[in-house]
């Protein structure tokens, strides 16, 4: 895929977020060319997020405004299966994407399907923080498949969605998502696609996140019982992207 011809699709899902959005998507938006596009799913917000969206003058936006709220992992599925481009990017609606993020994620693409970046803290620069240490928490680009997937296993791997970058072709064995998945659409992404030994990380921060009290995600420590589940979450996902693996290797169906 020559980089001079790759159009991205940005794949975003919002829910009430309106006080940040259009600064989002403005910083988005500067990075883009002509023929990329920018797929907003709305999950049937109740504040004045989808006028915001529809107000910015630029026909690269795409708004689906869902009449009922389906949570963000199945906005997010509905965004990348709505998406055109040969490359997808997925988005939050309240971070901020640092200058040149378009053409380093295509670029590491390279051989892989999903590549996923670090992320800076927006405001300060710093480095995420591990909920665990307080350490920088990071993703290092020399990591083996097998060292990944341990650490998506024990919830130490840095993978968040609004970093990653994704070729179309691996829609095929990431769509649909897993029956039942309600959250960490993120992990389930990193682990198929280093199930297919198609997953590579970029060293340097391609987002900026911005913290507040109304995150989808947190930074924070789980309760025993919720990092139990999470860790039986990513036994079955693991499963299930050697499942799909398998059956794409067969050339059977992949879907769940």
């Amino acid at each position: 895929m020559s980089a001079d011809m790759t159009t991205v699709s940005v794949c975003m899902a919002t829910y009430n977020g309106a006080a940040y959005v259009v600064h989002q998507l403005q910083s988005i938006l500067a990075e883009l060319r002509p023929d990329d596009e920018i797929v907003v799913v709305d999950d049937a917000s109740i504040d004045e997020t989808v006028q915001l969206v529809r107000s910015i003058d630029d026909d690269r936006i795409r708004v689906i405004a869902q009449q009922r709220n389906a949570g963000y992992v199945a906005s997010f599925a509905r965004a990348l299966a709505e998406a055109r481009g040969d490359v997808l990017m997925l988005s939050d609606q309240d971070d901020e994407w640092v200058p040149g993020r378009r053409a380093l994620l295509v670029a590491a693409l390279g051989d892989a399907d999903v590549v996923a970046s670090n992320l800076e803290m927006l405001g300060t620069g710093a480095p995420l923080t591990s909920p665990l240490t307080g350490k920088p928490w990071v993703l290092m680009s020399s990591d083996s498949p097998i060292r990944r997937q341990l650490a998506i296993f024990a919830g130490v791997a840095p993978y968040y969605g609004c970093a990653m970058a994704l070729r179309r072709s691996a829609l095929t064995y990431l769509l649909p998502f897993p029956d039942g998945l309600r959250e960490s659409h993120d992990l389930w992404i990193a682990t198929a696609a280093n199930a297919q030994r198609r997953l590579a990380h970029v060293g340097s921060a391609t987002v900026r996140r911005r913290v507040h009290e109304s995150n989808a995600s947190t930074s924070s420590p789980r309760g025993v019982r919720a990092a139990l589940r999470s860790r039986l979450l990513m036994l079955q996902l693991w499963r299930e992207a050697r499942r799909r693996r398998a059956a794409q290797a067969g050339g059977g169906a992949v879907g769940a």
